[in-house]
């Protein structure tokens, strides 16, 4: 007697919870981008989040974006530039929700799946969270540089799952 699925190709353990991130961020009603996160602990689930509004506040889609626009200077072929910035001041983070909704005495030594590259700000509140270890697909550009260097200042694993391919379900353009 076969049994179903017996001659099927398991997943390894990144690839099955940034699936979880991915199927997770499907629940964000930001039209600009779905992230999502999960916490894990010794392959052990402890918690999801998304970006989104407060709880209880209208979101984006009901509402409209809150854009902040902020000037940056960026150093580039050693010149100095300034660049504009542009943010959604009504959304609260992925990350942030999954550290607001989880405990620390969990997050101690645990992982973070996340879709997206955290921003500066997020990965400032992950470095101070107890977690060991960031793993992440998209990247995001704007603060890349100093994101890796604090991670690495913290000796916090910081790392872009390459090759992966997110479930088809989870798909949304996202826009810069």
């Amino acid at each position: 007697m076969a049994i179903v699925g017996q001659d099927a190709e398991r997943k390894d353990w990144d690839t099955y919870f940034m699936d979880i991130a991915y199927m997770v961020s499907t629940r964000s009603r930001c039209p600009r981008r779905h992230v999502g996160a999960v916490l894990v602990q010794g392959k052990k689930l402890l918690g999801t989040a998304y970006n989104g509004a407060p709880m209880g506040v209208q979101d984006c889609s009901e509402a409209g974006c809150m854009i902040a626009e902020e000037w940056e200077i960026k150093q580039e072929n050693g010149e100095e530039q300034m660049v504009k910035k542009q943010r959604c001041i009504r959304t609260i983070h992925a990350e942030q929700n999954l550290l607001l909704f989880t405990d620390r005495a969990d997050r101690e030594g645990s992982t973070v799946y996340v879709t997206d590259q955290p921003c500066w700000t997020c990965a400032n509140m992950l470095a101070n969270s107890g977690i060991k270890e960031v793993v992440y697909h998209r990247g995001y550009p704007k603060d890349s540089e100093k994101v890796v260097t604090l991670m690495g200042h913290k000796g916090i694993a910081f790392r872009c799952l390459e090759g992966y391919e997110p479930p088809p379900q989870a798909g949304m353009s996202v826009i810069s």
